[in-house]
């Protein structure tokens, strides 16, 4: 048995997050999207559940007993009456750890679908979902890696707009960020957000319809991600001098921004510019939508 299977990286395109509820956690709104770059996984039988990380970012990342990939099969085992699979998951890490990417709920999802395909072929799409969701804030939404509008805790899920295709850049400036640290600082500076969700159109046309509209939207995690890496400023503000881009904001808590461009020959000669400008930060030319193969 040999499968695999491709975790996208998660972009929020806005973020609007608001004060703690009851719970402790916060509410939030968010339209979510995928890029066609991400980390892979395989599955293949083994004598019992074990999980290898191999890839650039796998010396960022533990394979211990609280990495998502193992806390979704033991979440799986406990719905299938806890039966164990006899499997070992190989994670090729290539985004990097602690950017803002969902990067570890990508991997989960993709794990539960691998694991499902091998282990579990009747489990539902629903309980796979709820499985999923268990998981963290983006859990459920990192599951298909589809464009989703995400409200509540992040577990309200409904459908985005129609999109068109959307060239982009992702820059990551090599320093990871807790997204822990983000909120306690977001809940410091008395200054929470309004988690209320925009008006969406239905459809948008152009990439720079998308990025016009999306000018009246934030990302509140933005501003406190800064305080504590003040490189995203600087990230932030070399996409924004470029005129190949149309809007550059971070993503989830950082540290990874993103900038939108009008199609494939600008972003890609965005990334190119700024890989030269500086080779020390990690800038990927991306598509952005999904899902992805």
């Amino acid at each position: 048995m040999d499968r695999e299977a491709f975790a996208a990286a998660k972009i929020n395109l806005f973020l609007h997050v608001g004060g703690r509820l009851e719970d402790g956690d916060h509410g939030l709104s968010s339209l979510m999207v995928f890029a066609d770059v991400g980390d892979r996984l395989s599955l293949r039988d083994a004598a019992h559940l074990e999980l290898r990380v191999r890839g650039p970012f796998a010396d960022h990342l533990s394979a211990g007993p609280e990495n998502l990939v193992l806390r979704a099969a033991r979440r799986m085992s406990e719905h299938l009456a806890g039966e164990h699979p006899s499997v070992e998951i190989a994670l090729e890490k290539r985004i990097p750890v602690a950017a803002g990417l969902g990067g570890g709920s990508s991997d989960a999802g993709a794990a539960l679908r691998l694991l499902r395909s091998a282990w579990a072929p009747d489990l539902t799409d629903h309980l796979l979902e709820e499985i999923a969701g268990g998981l963290g804030a983006d859990g459920a939404a990192c599951l298909w890696g589809r464009p989703v509008v995400a409200q509540g805790r992040g577990e309200r899920l409904s459908s985005a707009p129609l999109l068109p295709q959307i060239d982009a850049v992702l820059v990551n400036p090599g320093t990871p960020v807790a997204t822990g640290e983000v909120f306690a600082r977001l809940d410091t500076s008395g200054r929470p957000g309004d988690e209320a969700l925009p008006d969406l159109p239905q459809a948008f046309e152009s990439v720079a319809e998308l990025a016009g509209w999306l000018r009246a939207t934030r990302n509140d995690l933005q501003v406190p991600a800064i305080s504590l890496v003040p490189q995203i400023e600087d990230v932030l503000a070399t996409l924004s001098d470029e005129p190949e881009t149309l809007l550059a904001r971070m993503s989830g808590s950082g540290a990874t921004c993103f900038a939108l461009c009008a199609g494939d020959y600008e972003a890609e000669t965005l990334a190119e510019r700024i890989e030269a400008l500086r080779p020390e930060w990690w800038v990927k030319r991306c598509r952005l939508g999904g899902p992805w193969g």
